[in-house]
């Protein structure tokens, strides 16, 4: 669906927004703006990463908004972004985008406010990235607290299925949006190069918003491997712990087994079986070997 968010008569330039577009839709406004055949291509890759492109006076932005993934296994970037493509020269914007974004038709009331002056498609792709790097905070967000439910439960020894899953499904989210922002700071960087803007304010404030949010997922990612990496940790030690108990019992047990082995035989020609002392002998030796390895190892502190 194509719609003209503004046009010539009411601002100094053209803003057409396409939603969903088909092929020979795109195409179409490709030819009426002279559009470079490799951009128009890149409109229609679903896992485009973002980028910055100048071309003839033509300015070409690629961002990826994140949104809501389907289920909780969802890691990839086109399973956890959407794209917003941008073309924008002095007299006319053009944005391309598969999903519905409301935000597009309400920036143009910021654009052109009653009795003021249209901005520029340079503020406007600005008022765009700004919107695809908000989105990022909520998610964000909603990581950081299922990290603190997954860190309570592993320091407090709760005994929760899959845990390690799903620290490896939510670093995976963590990492991928982290490298969505890194790309997203360069075309900030060759925006701020390329724009004739003079609000420095709305840029200046858009970069710290991207440094605020590519911050909040380096820690995502960080405090996720670190907590995965604890989580392992733990494991090992309750199986030494484990190992360590079994491995005492075996201790105790073995010269016992040995001994019962021995007389277990009923070999005839063994003077122990005839001894009328034998049997509590044999007893009396059992309990001072297991009081000895008890003494020995609570020496050592092992147990």
């Amino acid at each position: 669906m194509t719609e003209q968010l503004l046009t010539q008569k009411s601002s100094q330039f053209d803003w057409l927004d396409i939603t969903n577009p088909a092929v020979n839709e795109l195409q179409a406004v490709a030819e009426q703006y002279d559009l470079p055949d490799s951009l128009v291509r890149d409109c229609l890759e679903p896992t485009h990463l973002p980028k910055f492109e100048v071309n003839d006076g033509l300015n070409f932005i690629m961002l990826r908004v994140f949104v809501t993934p389907e289920n909780n296994e969802a890691d990839t970037i086109q399973e956890l972004s959407t794209k917003i493509a941008i073309f924008y020269a002095a007299d006319y914007l053009i944005t391309v985008h598969r999903r519905s974004h409301p935000v597009l038709s309400q920036l143009k009331n910021v654009a052109c406010g009653p009795g003021e002056e249209c901005s520029s498609p340079a503020e406007i792709a600005i008022h765009i990235v700004r919107y695809a790097l908000n989105s990022y905070v909520q998610p964000a967000i909603t990581l950081t607290r299922e990290l603190d439910n997954y860190e309570a439960d592993i320091f407090l020894k709760r005994e929760v299925p899959n845990t390690l899953q799903g620290l490896y499904f939510l670093k995976r989210k963590a990492s991928a949006a982290k490298q969505l922002l890194l790309l997203t700071r360069d075309i900030l960087t060759m925006l701020r190069r390329q724009s004739a803007t003079d609000d420095t304010t709305l840029m200046q404030d858009t970069q710290d918003l991207q440094t605020k949010v590519e911050t909040l997922y380096q820690q995502l990612d960080g405090a996720a491997t670190n907590l995965m990496n604890l989580y392992l940790s733990l494991s090992s030690q309750r199986t030494n712990e484990a190992m360590r108990v079994l491995t005492v019992f075996s201790a105790f047990f073995l010269p016992l087994t040995f001994i019962a082995g021995i007389y277990g035989m009923n070999f005839e020609y063994m003077p122990e079986l005839t001894w009328k002392m034998g049997y509590p002998g044999a007893m009396a030796a059992m309990v001072l070997i297991s009081v000895g390895i008890y003494t020995w190892f609570k020496r050592k502190g092992w147990i």
